[in-house]
């Protein structure tokens, strides 16, 4: 985003799995290599295109969805980016709390919990401390 003028940014990013690296570069250095590199600006514009996309999705969930719909649409599009399909199933690992889901789906930690155990006493998920598998993605709803 500092290619777009923020200065300093405040948000935090956390690994989903341990092939991830890590590079860093000045934003000068960067606007560098897109003014020499048409793939590399559409690929940026694309990438800003899709954030957009993204926090359009959010916002409309904050608005017109319960804390229960935020919740299970947060699972299904984590499954969708980061889940192994085992058969039926879609497996996911990852390494957030119930607090860092309530914090992305604007909810409460004891509505995580809640929705969690409900979806989990229905068998629609199995859940584990760092991984969740969902049974049948088209039954979450």
């Amino acid at each position: 985003m500092g290619i777009v003028g923020e200065a300093k940014r405040k948000d935090f990013a956390i690994a989903m799995d341990d092939d991830t690296r890590m590079c860093t570069i000045s934003t000068e250095e960067f606007r560098g290599s897109m003014a020499k590199n048409p793939d590399l600006s559409l690929a940026v514009t694309k990438t800003i295109g899709e954030k957009l996309r993204k926090i359009e999705r959010r916002l409309e969930s904050l608005i017109f969805k319960d804390a229960r719909e935020r919740i299970i649409d947060f699972m299904r599009e984590t499954a969708d980016k980061y889940g192994k399909v085992i058969g039926d199933e879609i497996l996911v690992k990852h390494n957030l709390t119930h607090q860092d889901i309530a914090n992305l789906t604007a909810t409460s930690r004891q509505t995580v919990t809640k929705v969690l155990n409900d979806l989990k006493d229905n068998n629609l998920i199995y859940m584990e401390r760092n991984r969740f598998l969902i049974r049948d993605i088209s039954q979450l709803a």
